[in-house]
């Protein structure tokens, strides 16, 4: 029997532990590696070079887990992607397949879908969770460009706030003035009214910014 090596990536550790479980005690699958963070999949991936790799869409570091996909194409060719997660917005799954993941499943389907999508994954098909399918055959795409009339530097800012960046990390990254960054979060706030980092993450997490 030919064995599929899958590379796991969730920042949970007791989540990693129980799906490392799941998947070995399938014949003919072996997790090979285990990641916490999206640099470190894009790592074990180039490392071990699997036929799958099961992703968490929302993990720590500098880019989304959907931002990370095309090296992963580019640099690991053969390894397909499956997303792991909770959210059920069809945007999610829409965003997620058209990054170029092959599947789409749930966390809270997972012992029953997890092994069946790796599978149908590996041998070149695709998987999507059959009632989130249904949804988004019937549901309309949203619109394209930042949400709540920001700007797109306001929603880069937006993104990086959401991920846990201070705004000293965030100016790093965008090459700015923390300055410029803290007047940024300010008309952020003014325009979307919510003033705490968990309002903003809330809306962030709404509005598809980590997973684009």
């Amino acid at each position: 029997m030919t064995t599929t090596r899958i590379v796991l990536a969730d920042d949970h550790g007791v989540v990693r532990a129980g799906l490392r479980l799941l998947l070995d005690a399938e014949p003919g699958f072996e997790v090979v590696a285990e990641a916490a963070d999206v640099d470190g999949a894009l790592g074990a991936v180039l490392g071990h070079k699997p036929e799958v790799l099961v992703l968490d869409l929302n993990m720590p570091g500098g880019r989304s887990s959907l931002e990370a996909l095309p090296d992963v194409a580019q640099r690991s060719p053969a390894t397909r992607t499956v997303i792991l997660t909770m959210q059920e917005d069809p945007e999610y799954a829409r965003r997620a397949l058209r990054a170029g993941a092959l599947g789409y499943v749930l966390k809270d389907a997972a012992d029953g879908e997890l092994v069946d999508a790796v599978r149908r994954v590996a041998e070149g098909g695709t998987y999507l969770n059959p009632a989130l399918g249904a949804r988004l055959a019937t549901t309309p795409e949203r619109p394209s460009g930042p949400p709540g009339d920001l700007s797109g530097r306001e929603a880069q800012v937006l993104r990086l706030i959401a991920l846990g960046h201070t705004n000293a990390e965030i100016a790093e990254q965008l090459f700015l003035s923390v300055r410029t960054v803290e007047t940024h979060r300010a008309h952020i706030q003014q325009k979307l009214g919510r003033s705490t980092r968990a309002e903003l993450v809330r809306y962030a997490l709404d509005n598809g910014l980590l997973v684009r």
